[in-house]
């Protein structure tokens, strides 16, 4: 199959992803194989590829948010499927506490129940889109799948056993510890597999699996009371995501971007304002850009009491605060890390009944390193979708 990986992080510039040709890999169990449709292009991928997060294997493939169909799953799998050979090429946002978190009210986690390994015995084993979980079978070949950021929990720790997976510290994610979805085929644990719609383009979905599911938990994490006024800082594809799902639940938008394209499409998106400061006081924010010193403006742009929530995985320094401009009067500044599965399960439940979509521009598969370098030097708006030929 062929492959981008990552041969040398380094700026996007000078080269750092290679297209290869390596064996399609057989699922093991508890895993299945995906024959990838399409791929969204995250900024995540950028900071892999150039080194900003350590790699954590050499020749890594990157890519989480991929789209595909399931052509084989793993030997010895509890559906007691033999073949894993290629068989061809609503909730309310804020129902939950501010944190974005649930707790379990049982012995097992709301999220956290399965292992890394595909256990799948409790409620975290099951996929929101679609549902399929009937009598323990979950995928099989034929259907229809996301892969995401996060790909295996260890399931007993505090934070999995707590509902807050996402802080396992045992946690293992797509296109970083394990091959992600810029290639022609994909493996993935089942129990972190997202079951989606057949019905959808492949590059309309993509972009959910990590921009929509980051922007959904930030959300939340940003504390935004009904009808509040919130400030989104950078405007890209998790951003213009997030945006809509906050005004179709009655948010009022003020969104600070610099790129010309992503201004144009906050005012489409129906933003109160687009410019450079908001011009009344926050309710909440949130900080998509991965610059430290866009913080204090945000947390300055706060009512007294207000939550500026950081998105990224990356940010660069922040700059030093003065407690009584950006702190005092209860402000809170709160960080964004990675999701859990039942964010993703929320938003994709959300996502079958509001108007929000990704806004997307498809490129080829032959030209994934290009589309980086377009994310790297601001030319992209919206969401960026690699999609495969057949």
């Amino acid at each position: 199959m062929q492959a981008w990986v990552v041969e040398r992080p380094g700026p996007i510039d000078g080269g750092p992803l290679r297209k290869v040709r390596r064996p399609v890999r057989e699922p093991g169990p508890g895993e299945v194989l995906v024959k990838v449709e399409a791929c969204g292009i995250c900024r995540t991928d950028l900071h892999l590829t150039e080194g900003d997060l350590a790699p954590k294997r050499p020749g890594v493939v990157p890519g989480h948010q991929a789209v595909g169909t399931v052509v084989a799953v793993g030997r010895a799998d509890r559906r007691g499927t033999a073949d894993s050979s290629v068989t061809g090429d609503g909730p309310a946002i804020g129902d939950r506490s501010a944190t974005g978190d649930s707790v379990a009210t049982d012995d097992s986690s709301a999220t956290g129940d399965s292992s890394a390994t595909g256990d799948g015995s409790g409620p975290s084993g099951r996929l929101a889109a679609g549902d399929r979980s009937v009598g323990g079978e979950r995928i099989g070949v034929g259907d229809r799948v996301g892969i995401a950021w996060l790909r295996g929990t260890c399931g007993v720790c505090e934070f999995c056993r707590g509902g807050n997976e996402n802080l396992c510290p045992r946690s293992t994610y797509t296109g970083w510890d394990a091959d992600g979805g810029f290639a022609e085929y994909a493996v993935v644990p089942d129990d972190y597999a997202y079951a989606l719609p057949a019905d959808r383009p492949a590059e309309e979905l993509a972009p959910f699996l990590c921009a929509g599911i980051i922007g959904y938990r930030s959300l939340l994490r940003a504390n935004l009371p009904p009808g509040g006024r919130l400030g989104i800082y950078g405007f890209g594809s998790s951003a213009h995501l997030t945006a809509q799902l906050a005004i179709a639940q009655g948010a009022e938008l003020f969104v600070v971007t610099r790129g010309e394209k992503n201004r144009a499409l906050a005012r489409e998106l129906g933003a109160a304002y687009v410019g450079d400061q908001p011009p009344v006081p926050l309710d909440s924010a949130i900080v998509f850009a991965p610059a430290g010193d866009v913080v204090p403006h945000a947390l300055e742009a706060l009512k007294p009491g207000g939550s500026v929530a950081v998105a990224g995985i990356y940010l660069s320094d922040v700059p030093v605060l003065n407690y009584e401009r950006h702190l005092f009067h209860e402000r809170d500044l709160r960080s964004v890390t990675s999701n859990t599965r039942r964010d993703g399960e929320e938003l994709f439940r959300l996502v079958a009944r509001l108007p929000v979509r990704a806004h997307t521009t498809v490129v080829s598969f032959d030209k994934v390193d290009q589309a980086l370098a377009d994310v790297a030097h601001g030319r992209a708006s919206g969401s960026l979708v690699a999609v495969l030929d057949g």
